[in-house]
C-alpha cells in the first residue's frame, strides 16, 4: 500500500466519522446528495478519491461545514503528492535534494524515523550514492547520482555544522543490517554513525529488533511542528495539517521512548559491525 493510498483511506475515515456523528447511514447520505449508493462506501474506504465539491456536499449534509477547509487541504495534499514525487524524480535527484535543503534551511529541529535505512543527513557519500543509484534504477528516472550525492553532502554541512539546528533520528536496528552497496560501504556507514553521535546537534536512537510493537513501521520526517513527510514507493506524502503533524509527533515520541541511546545505541552499532565482519570473514574462508 502506498502512502498516498493510506492518506486517501485516512481522509475516508474522517468523512465516515462525520457521517456517523450525523447519525446517517451511507445510503441516507447518498440519497441526500443524489449520489449512487456505492459512492459513499468507496470514498469512506479509500477506493475513490472525492472531489472538493463532494467534500463540501458531504459536510453540508452532515452539518460539518466547519471541517471543509481542513478536509479540502488534505485532499489537495493527496492530489499533489504523487505528481510532485514523480516530477522531482523526472528532473533528477539533485533537484530533489535542493528542494529538501530549502525546507531544512527554515527548520530548527528535524525529527525522523526510518525502520530499515540510515537517514540522509547521516549518510556517507558511498552509502548515499548506492541509494541514489537504486532509486534511479527502480523508478527508471535520470541517474544523476554523483550530483545528488554532492547536494546531500552540502545539506549535511549546512545543517549539522552551522547554526543552532538539531536533528533527532530514530532508526530500527534493521537499518544497521540492511546492506546498501556492499560490506565496504556498510563498514564506513556504521563508523559514520558512531562519529555522528558525538556531534552536539545530533541525537540518535535505535529501536532494538525485539522491541514491543507500538507504531506501524513507516518512515517519516517532521520539520519543526509544521510539516510531516512520508516517502513511499510511488509517492511522497506531505502534510501541514496541525492534527496530522501532531499525530506523527506522538508516534515519534513513542518510538523515542523505547529507543536505545548513548552507549546502548553504540553497543548495537558495534554489534552490527562485528556481525558483518564475522560473516564477511566466514564467506572468504568458505570460498578458500
Amino acid at each position: 500500500m502506498t502512502n498516498v493510498q493510506k492518506a486517501r483511506e485516512a481522509l475516508g475515515q474522517q468523512l465516515r466519522d462525520l457521517r456517523r456523528d450525523a447519525d446517517l447511514t451511507g445510503r441516507q447520505l447518498a440519497e441526500l446528495a443524489d449520489w449512487h449508493p456505492s459512492k459513499v462506501s468507496k470514498i469512506e474506504y479509500g477506493k475513490q478519491t472525492p472531489s472538493e465539491d463532494d467534500i463540501r456536499t458531504w459536510c453540508e449534509h452532515t452539518a460539518a461545514e466547519d471541517h471543509v477547509p481542513e478536509l479540502v487541504a488534505g485532499l489537495r495534499n493527496i492530489d499533489a503528492a504523487h505528481l510532485e514525487w514523480r516530477r522531482s524524480l523526472s528532473i533528477g535527484m539533485r533537484r530533489a535534494q535542493q528542494h529538501v535543503n530549502e525546507i531544512e534551511s527554515e527548520t530548527r529541529l528535524i525529527r525522523g524515523y526510518d525502520p530499515a535505512l540510515i537517514p540522509g543527513l547521516l549518510h556517507t557519500p558511498e552509502y548515499a550514492e548506492a541509494v541514489f543509484h537504486r532509486v534511479a534504477e527502480f523508478n527508471q528516472t535520470p541517474n544523476d547520482a554523483e550530483e545528488a550525492v554532492a547536494a546531500r553532502m552540502d545539506r549535511q554541512q549546512q545543517y549539522l555544522y552551522r547554526g543552532a539546528r538539531r536533528v533527532h533520528y530514530i532508526i530500527g536496528e534493521q537499518a544497521l543490517y540492511t546492506t546498501v552497496g556492499g560490506d565496504g560501504v556498510m563498514f564506513g556507514q556504521l563508523d559514520r554513525l558512531l562519529t555522528a553521535m558525538s556531534l552536539p546537534r545530533v541525537l540518535l536512537g535505535i529501536i532494538p529488533s525485539t522491541a514491543q510493537y507500538l507504531v506501524s513501521p513507516t518512515n517519516f520526517v517532521i520539520y519543526d511542528n509544521k510539516l510531516a513527510v512520508v516517502e513511499g514507493i510511488t509517492a511522497a506524502l506531505s502534510t501541514t495539517q496541525p492534527r496530522e503533524v501532531a499525530a506523527y509527533g506522538r508516534a515519534f515520541d513513542l518510538l523515542a521512548a523505547q529507543s536505545a541511546k548513548g552507549e546502548a545505541a553504540r553497543a548495537l552499532i558495534r554489534k552490527a559491525v562485528e556481525t558483518r565482519r564475522t560473516a564477511s570473514t566466514g564467506s572468504i574462508e568458505d570460498f578458500s
